[in-house]
């Protein structure tokens, strides 16, 4: 970026960058993360776990209506990159971390746990930031979305299970997907068509957990 590319860009309001269409919807799923820790707080698991499936499909679908929008400049997408990598943050770092420690009734214990997700988070998304993908379609380390991806298939199974045998299960997946997540491992980039195979494997489990919730509050 040029100096007077910096210059016009220092012109330009914040508020018109948050305009930008890719990043409505990475705002989009940060709200969907916020009601996600919001629910976790409170206990409400299957519509925490809602929150946090759709916050993955909207993290999806911000880069692919990036990609496809014409004659978009340097500056918004170095800002929609920033703002994508920050609400990653909270939306596969700070999000299954509080839902870990309110299923586990915020014992001390899951303390160490939370952190390590959090710490997990934020090392990957800056080793990212700054080495980006090995090639178009592999990442180095499981990406973050998936943990969240596999959590929420994984936890249709709690009623199978005892609250703290399950409790201490979620803990040791959660401990073992970050350790996949800083791997030196070679893992594919869904894209294209996989959007869609996403998109019905949310909407799948938003009726699984609603249909688990309307039997819990009839």
């Amino acid at each position: 970026m040029n100096d007077s590319e910096r210059q016009r860009s220092h012109q330009t309001g914040m508020i018109t960058f948050a305009r930008d269409l890719p990043n409505i919807c990475s705002l989009v799923g940060l709200l969907c993360a916020v009601f996600s820790i919001y629910y976790a707080i409170l206990g409400n698991f299957s519509v925490a776990i809602i929150g946090m499936i759709w916050a993955v499909f909207f993290d999806w679908g911000d880069g692919i209506i990036a990609r496809r929008m014409k004659g978009r400049t340097d500056e918004y997408r170095a800002f929609g990159g920033q703002l994508d990598s920050l609400i990653d943050i909270v939306s596969f770092g700070i999000c299954p971390a509080v839902f870990l420690l309110s299923y586990g009734e915020f014992n001390p214990w899951f303390l160490p746990g939370a952190f390590v997700i959090v710490a997990t988070s934020a090392i990957r998304l800056s080793y990212f930031n700054v080495f980006g993908l090995i090639d178009d379609s592999t990442y180095r380390g499981l990406a973050l979305d998936n943990n969240v991806i596999i959590l929420a298939f994984v936890f249709l199974f709690e009623g199978f299970f005892s609250h703290p045998i399950f409790s201490v299960f979620i803990y040791a997946m959660l401990m073992l997907l970050a350790i996949f997540n800083l791997a030196p491992v070679r893992t594919p980039k869904f894209a294209g068509r996989w959007f869609y195979v996403l998109l019905v494997y949310i909407m799948g489990l938003t009726v699984i957990y609603s249909w688990i919730l309307w039997g819990k509050y009839p």
